[in-house]
């Protein structure tokens, strides 16, 4: 099917060559839908928000947010309670964990900006944004209105993070936000959603460098902390209070488990979200992997830990530690701005024996990334200096695809454009050109983007949509060149073909038939019926119908019955193109009556009675012994004689020479009477030898020319009828 060329513009706010701040714009057939609002964890205040001045909210049709992390998710209470975002019809769509983790997660951004002279939200925006966000189930369809639909599927990464694939008037986008497709301890891989989307939004974090496997990456990071504790030190696990963490805890109370050397080393989780946060973790048990699921099943909650413990809350509780015997302590935030994690780190660096393992992906510009240049002195929140003498280690448990598992997830979604965000401007460069080589080799033309902040990319697609067929047209599967016919149903941009027998049940619709019936008085004999319908039509079908009525069909369409003396009646399923033949039969008997052969057969009668219209007969119809009739013809009975009536020569034929005469004599009155004025009063043709010689013979010729004008009068007003029905 061919339609206009539509144009979809994707606008990032955010997340443009950089990580931070997600926010994508999609904007497609006048619809516009925003994919996360987070903001910078490098910058505070205003400054870390995406670039919300440069679209109207209030044209915003939808707000997806894929998981509760702050570069995703933290800017939402700012664009629903300080733009325009709510003079439109704008709603907000979450996972069910998601709105859990994002209330709790949100308190304690709140409380610290409250702290400090960059707060941009108070806790009354948190609470009425918080109310008008919409929680949805994994692989629920949602459908808020014609033209747009979407499904979330697992995105691993985090609890209840979840990529999008979106319809949008009948285009399919796939938006995967931060994903991983490594199993954890914990959480689900991301699924490789069942529809080929036409744009791929993909994360780019890692570009082009592939992670160890995580047996491996679990072994060195245990041995790493061991080694830490048995020099005397403190172990620092800068982390945030959700994710990554809950991975890190599980690893941790099982390999203290194993080694009894370690059971009086303390693990503190120090974050003032922890408790909060476990019991959401404990609630939604159900959408994490299945070895969670049967440990729980099996009373054996994965999330009671036998050696960790929220750290005591009071105050100066950070130096009581630092002060104390060797310990580890998850501290948040993981890129260690402000909060406990920093506080720990610059009361521990100064002490060789400590160490620092960076877990996480360190953003640009944080002191998390900073540190991994392990540069000499670091300075303090206060402005002091601070030597480092604290080790510093990464090893990533970031729950981001790495080269090899995004490009084996891109290659399996196999969308003809792929769009990279969330990743800095050198690793998207390498991925982007890893991609481009690769699929030049296998001479694939997929497209690959890589959009700066606000710069807005169109892609233009080629306006054909295919039509689904279901129901009694799908159980047949149709061959090559197969011509399938029904009926085309349109519904958000999507086309389904389907029977008409199917419509109930796809669409709630019941069918009918509307069957006209139409009555006509007419007095002329069945027999002239049927020679006008054929002179009309070419051939009609003889038949009785259930009440034992005679009937005669139309084009397979109409049936014509006579139902009474001088009564004909018309029925037929009312459609664009039966109602058009019935129209046209319904002209043809309309003027039977005022034909003249109609006129000549009803003077006839008034003579002698019943008339019989013949037709010529086929060969195959006619008795052994007879002569077929030829030309159609009226035969008139009388005293157990007959005469026939060439309706084309105007002649009588019959065996008795006396009813021949009378029959004659009538014709030839019959034949004046029906003829018009102006052949009556016609000028006489000019005298020639014939007509002086025999004057008998001029009368003749103009009984003869009155008999042929006469016999081609029917045929003209039958080509006249077919020029008005068509």
């Amino acid at each position: 099917m061919a339609a206009d060329v539509p144009t979809l513009s994707i606008t990032l706010l955010g997340a443009g060559q950089e990580v931070g701040r997600s926010c994508c714009v999609l904007q497609y057939r006048n619809i516009t839908i925003v994919l996360d609002t987070g903001v910078h964890p490098a910058h505070s205040g205003i400054a870390s928000l995406p670039f919300i001045d440069e679209l109207d909210w209030s044209t915003v049709d939808a707000i997806l947010i894929t998981h509760f992390h702050l570069d995703h998710a933290a800017a939402l209470t700012y664009i629903t309670e300080k733009t325009n975002f709510r003079d439109g019809r704008g709603k907000v769509y979450m996972t069910h964990p998601t709105k859990a983790l994002h209330k709790f997660m949100m308190q304690d951004f709140v409380r610290m900006g409250s702290s400090g002279s960059d707060s941009i939200i108070s806790p009354l925006d948190l609470s009425m944004s918080i109310s008008s966000i919409i929680p949805v189930s994994v692989h629920q369809l949602i459908s808020p209105f014609p033209g747009f639909s979407f499904t979330p599927y697992h995105a691993g990464h985090v609890l209840g993070a979840c990529m999008f694939s979106i319809d949008l008037a009948g285009l399919k986008i796939l938006y995967t936000g931060d994903y991983s497709r490594e199993d954890d301890r914990h959480l689900v891989k991301a699924e490789v959603p069942p529809v080929r989307p036409d744009v791929l939004i993909v994360e780019s974090t890692f570009g082009v460098h592939n992670l160890e496997p995580r047996d491996e990456k679990e072994a060195r990071f245990t041995s790493l902390v061991h080694a830490i504790i048995r020099r005397g030190g403190h172990v620092l696990l800068p982390t945030f209070a959700l994710g990554r963490a809950q991975e890190l805890l599980l690893i941790l109370d099982e390999y203290w488990k194993k080694h009894t050397d370690l059971h009086n080393v303390p693990i503190y989780y120090a974050s003032s979200l922890a408790r909060k946060c476990m019991a959401v973790y404990q609630t939604y048990i159900h959408t994490m992997n299945s070895n969670i699921r049967t440990r729980f099943a099996k009373r054996d909650n994965p999330f009671v830990f036998k050696y960790i413990s929220n750290v005591p809350q009071t105050r100066g509780w950070e130096r009581k530690i630092a002060e104390g015997p060797p310990c580890v302590v998850l501290a948040s935030p993981g890129f260690m701005q402000t909060g406990p994690s920093r506080e720990l780190f610059e009361l521990w660096c100064p002490d060789s024996r400590n160490g620092l393992i960076i877990t996480g992906y360190s953003v640009e510009g944080t002191l998390a990334r900073d540190i991994m240049t392990e540069p000499d002195e670091i300075v303090s929140l206060k402005g002091n200096t601070i030597p480092r003498k604290i080790s510093v280690d990464e090893i990533s448990f970031s729950a981001h695809v790495d080269y090899q598992q995004n490009s084996e997830f891109i290659e399996l979604v196999k969308a003809p454009h792929i769009v990279l965000v969330h990743g800095e401007q050198n690793a998207m460069a390498r991925l982007r050109g890893a991609l481009q080589a690769k699929y030049k080799n296998q001479n694939e033309d997929i497209k690959i983007h890589t959009p700066r902040n606000l710069e807005t990319l169109r892609l233009t697609f080629r306006g054909e949509r295919v039509a689904k067929a279901i129901g009694h047209l799908a159980a047949k599967p149709p061959k090559a060149n197969d011509v399938l016919a029904g009926l085309l149903v349109a519904k958000d941009y999507s086309y389904t073909l389907l029977d008409p027998r199917d419509l109930h049940d796809f669409a709630g619709l019941a069918t009918c038939t509307i069957a006209q019936r139409l009555k006509v008085a007419l007095g002329v004999g069945w027999e002239l019926v049927r020679w006008h319908l054929e002179g009309m039509y070419g051939s009609v079908e003889d038949g009785i119908d259930a009440e034992g009525i005679v009937t005669m069909r139309v084009m397979g369409v109409v049936d014509v019955k006579q139902t009474g003396e001088q009564e004909i009646a018309l029925e037929w399923e009312s459609s664009a193109a039966n109602d058009m033949i019935a129209d046209s039969t319904l002209a043809v008997l309309t003027t039977i009556d005022r034909s003249p052969a109609s006129r000549l057969g009803m003077f006839l009668e008034a003579h002698f009675g019943d008339v019989e219209y013949h037709m010529p007969e086929e060969p195959d119809e006619v008795e052994q012994g007879e002569q077929p009739s030829a030309e159609p013809s009226f035969l008139i009975q009388l005293d157990e004689a007959d005469a026939r009536i060439n309706l084309l020569s105007m002649t009588v034929e019959s065996p008795s020479p006396g009813l021949r005469r009378r029959v004659q004599a009538v014709l030839n009155m019959a034949l004046s009477t029906v003829s018009s004025l102006s052949e009556s009063f016609a000028a006489p043709p000019p005298p020639d030898s014939t007509t002086a010689a025999d004057p008998s013979a001029a009368a003749k010729s103009a009984d003869d020319g009155q008999a042929s004008a006469i016999a081609e009068v029917p045929q003209a007003e039958n080509d006249s009828t077919e020029v008005e029905t068509k």
